[in-house]
């Protein structure tokens, strides 16, 4: 099947039935235990600051362990499977250098995860599907990271909106399906990601299914930038 095709057959399985999403992925990656050498790598050996913890770079450094969570979700019954990208923003890889390897990093997991997906369509004749995952950063437009200074914001909406093209632009090219916007605990980057990710439609004249998923902190039902669910939608 081309997109065209798989796109058709995602929104014709949505009316028949609920579809399964993966799981966990940073559990998964946390599991084999990779110290600071597997985390780096032979290229980013002698890389300045800390990689143990990025999880999103093993789409460069360990791609059959990706490959191998990819194909662990899809034999056990996943229809759609995401790609290792939550923080592969320029945004959230600044913390460490590694803003300029952004868009590397999101068509790199989308190739690896398109691939598992394909082959396992291949061998089980049933349609499987690649959601490219956008991650909220680490940083909120909404809320000032000092209490002191209520009306300071570390990120804007241009800067969010940028962030988010480059990733969902790197996404579509290495051959998703459809475009996740996912754990949001801040309406207003949820915004800018949607924005993004409707230019870049646009500009390569395509249309792929969203999905939002949204993070409510805690019993009072509210994301952390302080909306209700029905505010938020």
């Amino acid at each position: 099947m081309n997109r065209a095709q798989r796109v058709e057959a995602f929104r014709k399985l949505l009316r028949q039935r609920i579809l399964v999403l993966d799981g966990a992925m940073g559990t998964m990656i946390q599991g084999h235990s990779l110290d600071e050498a597997g985390f780096r790598g032979e290229r980013f050996r002698d890389w300045p600051c800390d990689l143990k913890g990025n999880n999103d770079l093993i789409a460069l450094t360990q791609p059959q362990l990706l490959r191998s969570v990819h194909e662990q979700y899809l034999a056990a019954g996943a229809d759609i499977i995401e790609t290792n990208t939550f923080s592969s923003t320029a945004i959230a890889q600044a913390d460490y250098q590694m803003a300029p390897l952004a868009a590397e990093l999101n068509g790199a997991a989308a190739r690896i995860a398109r691939a598992a997906a394909d082959e396992w369509s291949s061998r089980s004749g049933a349609p499987r599907f690649v959601a490219g995952a956008l991650g909220p950063t680490n940083r909120t437009a909404s809320i000032s990271p000092d209490v002191n200074d209520p009306g300071y914001r570390n990120v804007n909406f241009d800067t969010l909106a940028a962030a988010y093209s480059e990733a969902a632009r790197a996404l579509i090219e290495g051959g998703v399906d459809l475009l996740l916007i996912e754990t949001v605990f801040d309406t207003l980057n949820a915004k800018a990601a949607l924005f993004a990710v409707r230019s870049v439609l646009d500009e390569l004249a395509l249309d792929l299914p969203l999905m939002v998923s949204g993070t409510i902190t805690d019993a009072s039902g509210r994301t952390l930038s302080g909306q209700t669910v029905a505010a938020f939608w």
